[in-house]
């Protein structure tokens, strides 16, 4: 359902929003603006996206921009303020987030469209819009992973520094909580995502540890389960490998949100939906999600003309061009005055053709 900001509820709330990253530790807050935090390199973003929103005025008259994770919107709010002729489409699957965002960016008025979708809805999401799923967007910006107003909400589970119930899901309304995956999956399957969302190292014997214990008591608060973490990973590791919780809350929320394949969709229709000149910005907080990206941007930043030809055919050539040298990280500087930026890893991209037919 979309719905102009000026219609968004008024409520508000204290809370970070817009650095992401998957571990908890050494989350303290950077306040900027009264919504207690930083938006991560938003700066760099700016310069990326500027120029493809400015391709026909520089107020961003008749650019559309999405921003396809809004959060609590210090992004966009940046965004509209530095073209103040801009039109943004803002998409979360989080309604919470959707109803503070609104109250932030109501000022804006109808400029700001909103829409309670994942990011992988960008084609339905343009449609309701009234634009063409193809060559109408200007600028996307993906600030990807969990949102730092949910790992801040202590009923949300996401944090392991936080007693809570083991929920997990970024829209709360709809789908399979955590403490469900751990008590109904199978060993095999339990392993199968703590190795492949977690890169865990004792995948097998967290598996056999929580199935064991679900037969006693079934799981039901982050304590349970960080508690059950310090016995099945060695103290060795421990030590040395950060707290023995991160790589396990990352894969329970990868699988709870089915966060993976819904960016493997996403992102070949936010390429779509750009018009020659388009720039899309993609930060990643962890390996899993940055390979995702870097696997799909890459094969559109090369020709398609066969190898040993002396010309490039027509309509083969590469749809984009990588505007990032790798992935990029933030500066010390940055890490210092924002400690969640520490992880990031941003990959932009510029559409220079439009993609013909294979």
């Amino acid at each position: 359902m979309w719905t102009p900001a000026s219609d968004m509820s008024t409520r508000t709330t204290e809370a970070g929003a817009g650095g992401i990253m998957v571990d908890h530790e050494g989350e303290e807050s950077s306040p900027a603006d009264g919504f207690g935090h930083i938006p991560v390199l938003l700066h760099r973003a700016v310069e990326l996206l500027g120029p493809a929103l400015t391709l026909h005025d520089p107020e961003g008259g008749g650019a559309v921009m999405i921003d396809a994770t809004l959060g609590l919107g210090g992004h966009s709010e940046n965004f509209l303020r530095t073209y103040p002729r801009l039109k943004l489409v803002a998409l979360d699957r989080d309604p919470h987030a959707l109803e503070i965002a609104g109250a932030r960016l109501a000022p804006f008025g109808d400029r700001v469209t909103f829409v309670h979708t994942r990011y992988d809805g960008i084609e339905n999401a343009l449609l309701e819009a009234g634009l063409p799923p193809r060559d109408s967007v200007h600028g996307i910006l993906f600030d990807l992973g969990v949102s730092s107003m949910q790992l801040d909400e202590s009923d949300r589970g996401f944090a392991y520094s936080i007693d809570a119930p083991l929920d997990m899901r970024m829209d709360p309304t709809t789908g399979i909580t955590a403490a469900e995956v751990l008590n109904t999956y199978s060993h095999g399957d339990l392993a199968r995502i703590l190795s492949t969302y977690g890169e865990e190292r004792f995948a097998g014997k967290i598996a056999s540890e929580i199935v064991r214990q679900r037969a006693k008591q079934p799981f039901t608060t982050s304590a349970e389960l960080v508690e059950l973490l310090y016995r099945a990973i060695p103290a060795a590791t421990r030590r040395t490998g950060g707290h023995p919780a991160k790589r396990t809350f990352q894969a329970l929320r990868v699988e709870v949100n089915g966060e993976l394949d819904s960016l493997r969709a996403a992102i070949p229709a936010a390429l779509d939906a750009l018009t020659v000149g388009g720039r899309v910005v993609f930060m990643s907080y962890q390996s899993l999600e940055d390979r995702v990206v870097k696997q799909e941007i890459t094969p559109r930043s090369k020709s398609r003309s066969p190898e040993g030809l002396p010309v490039e055919l027509p309509g083969m050539g590469p749809e984009f061009r990588i505007l990032t040298r790798g992935a990029e990280r933030a500066s010390e500087q940055e890490i210092e005055e924002n400690p969640r930026s520490a992880p990031v890893r941003l990959r932009a991209a510029e559409k220079i053709a439009r993609r013909s037919a294979a």
